[in-house]
């Protein structure tokens, strides 16, 4: 697998994925710069000018220009933006696992924010938040005009510390409000068990540095409990809202043994990339099902890209957020960053999701498993009769099903774990 000389960063808004490149870095085979717009920049210098003179309140000249830095990068896509030190360093924090707040991954819409994602076992998601939630008021004060960061900043905070959100959701007739005390957010990015004999489940909840080791590891434990290899996995990614490039390629990497698992592709030489996939499965070709929807976001879509590019796994759920842009951090040299769209990313068949998302080879809603299993369980069954003719191998004793737990719950992991069941008779058949 071939690396860049610098770690590139496929975050979603405000997620804690990131990458560092030099502020002084040169791309290869550049055209020479055009010249100022001298006209242009004498606007800007009598505009500065004249809020120095003429606004109604004073305003220091630093706040003013980091108002134009914002504003300059905000009109350009909603994950550019200036990372002040504090943030810098948050960011930093955040691809660790660990740091203080709600744990929500937002986004940019409309002047508003928007909810990509509340991370598993956080504030947030105990109290109810949801994917697609926007938020228009912190502790009744508007969103409207902030900056990603200014945003970011009010809602992390000392644990114990609580911060009340106003949330407008699609069906709800009225603003809902949420008062959630922040806590220390620990993020664990990998999570198993097994769903039945022979069946594993992994969810990735964001990529970090660690998330591909942390996998194999818990592949290989999956395979110790099951006291066999493994006969079929679900790899659920939905609400995964991204994190680090070479996370999502390496986790591919751990189930395709051959070619292309993604490219970039930007303006500098630097940013045309190719990731290629080294001959190992860690699941040896068994069935696999990759579980998304609308919060699956960045590198999720690049892992559910190749995937499903490769014809390695049937893709599940609902279609994908669509974000299929790079992003790059820049440190400056007075300690704080600029984060930067530097190219868009491509799957294996050369497909841009950036705006469009991945469609799920099968399309299924996360409806209640108990909606979907009323009829069964309603109708009337042999050992409902009275007196009912016992099976003379079982005597005294009726058959039931045992439960499977997560897919019990989770219509969409019930139905990922039915279609591994299909994938792997037929695999088995096969090999006869």
């Amino acid at each position: 697998m071939r690396l860049p000389n610098y770690l590139l960063a496929v975050a979603v808004g405000a997620t804690i994925g990131f990458s560092l490149t030099p502020a002084n870095t040169v791309f290869a085979e550049k055209s020479e710069a055009p010249p100022l717009p001298l006209e242009d920049i004498q606007t800007f210098t009598e505009i500065f000018g004249k809020i120095k003179s003429d606004y109604v309140e004073d305003v220091d000249d630093k706040t003013l220009l980091r108002y134009a830095i914002n504003g300059m990068l905000a009109g350009l896509d909603p994950h550019s933006n200036y990372l002040e030190p504090r943030a810098f360093d948050e960011m930093r924090i955040g691809t660790e696992g660990k740091f203080g707040g709600l744990g929500i991954e937002v986004t940019t819409e409309n002047g508003f924010v928007r909810v990509v994602t509340p991370i598993d076992d956080t504030p947030a998601y105990d109290a109810g938040i949801q994917a697609g939630d926007i938020i228009t008021h912190l502790d009744d004060e508007s969103v409207k005009g902030m900056s990603l960061n200014d945003v970011v900043g009010k809602m992390r905070g000392k644990p114990g510390s609580s911060i009340k959100l106003t949330i407008v959701r699609e069906g709800e007739g009225k603003a809902l409000t949420y008062e959630i005390e922040r806590a220390e957010i620990k993020i664990t990015s990998v999570k198993s068990q097994i769903l039945e004999d022979g069946f594993g489940y992994v969810r990735i909840t964001q990529f970090q540095v660690a998330t591909a080791e942390n996998l194999r590891k818990a592949l290989s434990k999956l395979k110790k409990k099951n006291n066999d290899p493994l006969s079929g996995l679900v790899l659920d990614l939905r609400n995964n809202p991204g994190g680090i490039l070479n996370g999502a390629v390496a986790v591919s990497d751990a189930f395709l043994r051959e070619g292309l698992i993604v490219s970039t592709r930007g303006r500098g030489a630097d940013s045309d990339i190719k990731f290629t996939a080294t001959p190992n499965d860690y699941i040896d070709g068994a069935p696999l099902v990759v579980l998304v929807n609308g919060g699956s976001a960045s590198a999720s879509e690049i892992v559910a890209g190749a995937l499903q590019d490769h014809k390695r796994a049937i893709i599940m759920g609902t279609r994908t957020f669509g974000k299929g842009s790079v992003q790059t951090i820049l440190p400056m040299s007075n300690g704080a960053a600029l984060k930067i769209t530097t190219a868009r990313y491509y799957t294996p068949n050369d497909r841009s999701i950036q705006a469009k998302g991945i469609v799920p080879d099968i399309e299924v809603e996360n409806i209640a498993v108990g909606e979907a299993n009323s009829a069964d369980a309603n109708r009337a069954r042999e050992t409902d009769l009275a007196g009912y003719l016992e099976n003379e191998g079982n005597a005294g004793s009726v058959d039931k099903k045992k439960s499977n737990g997560l897919a019990d719950r989770d219509f969409q992991v019930k139905e990922a774990l039915n279609l591994l069941k299909g994938m792997s008779i037929v695999r088995r058949s096969h090999n006869a």
